[in-house]
């Protein structure tokens, strides 16, 4: 069996992207190369992804108990398919909600969330137009856990200083929360693209 031949919800979007794109063709030399990659974010010399994954962190505590981070879920339908939810939130063992959480610089989100930050379905509609690839991600994720809705956070990054960071008290202002309700167009659009990668799992499965 390749260990690496599986599809996270953060690869979605270069599967969507066109077969014969970079992204697309890089996704599929990793698919098959039997390597895992091995990636720790708060070392990254990137600041949005450093910042990013300690925020996480900090998010986790505004939440209740009953929600877990990094909760790894697999689709029964297509295995090929599995995600990293950010935030599940779990009930007697079954996943019955997640949160995906997202950061966005302070200036764009004060210009382009912040007003419409009560508005669900333009929030929506903002997700779908500027943010396509958080949208199919989200959409995997529903796929694997079977849920008919979930929700992303757009949380304001105010600094990208570790230290500042890493004892930031995040307060509900700062943040805004989406509905995502499940979209099977989009879905069947992800699964028939994931065909040919459920089928070479399953030809060198054991």
């Amino acid at each position: 069996m390749i260990v690496s031949a599986y599809i996270g919800s953060g690869d979605v979007a270069a599967m969507m992207a066109g077969k014969d794109t970079k992204a697309y063709l890089s996704l599929m030399q990793r698919f098959v190369s039997n390597e895992i990659p091995v990636r720790n974010a708060k070392e990254s010399p990137i600041d949005a992804l450093r910042t990013g994954a300690i925020l996480e962190d900090r998010f986790l505590l505004t939440l209740d108990d009953c929600y877990f981070s990094q909760y790894f879920v697999q689709s029964e339908k297509m295995d090929v398919f599995k995600a990293t939810l950010d935030f599940a939130k779990l009930d007697g063992g079954e996943v019955v909600d997640f949160i995906e959480l997202k950061t966005v610089g302070f200036n764009d989100y004060l210009t382009m969330i912040e007003p419409i930050r009560d508005d669900n379905a333009a929030l929506v509609d903002f997700l779908k137009k500027k943010h396509k690839n958080y949208y199919y991600q989200i959409q995997e994720q529903l796929y694997c856990t079977k849920l008919e809705r979930a929700h992303l956070c757009f949380l304001s990054v105010t600094s990208y200083d570790d230290e500042e960071n890493y004892t930031r008290i995040i307060k509900p202002h700062e943040y805004t929360i989406v509905e995502v309700e499940r979209d099977e167009a989009v879905i069947d659009a992800i699964c028939e693209r994931g065909i040919i990668f459920q089928r070479i799992k399953d030809n060198f499965k054991d």
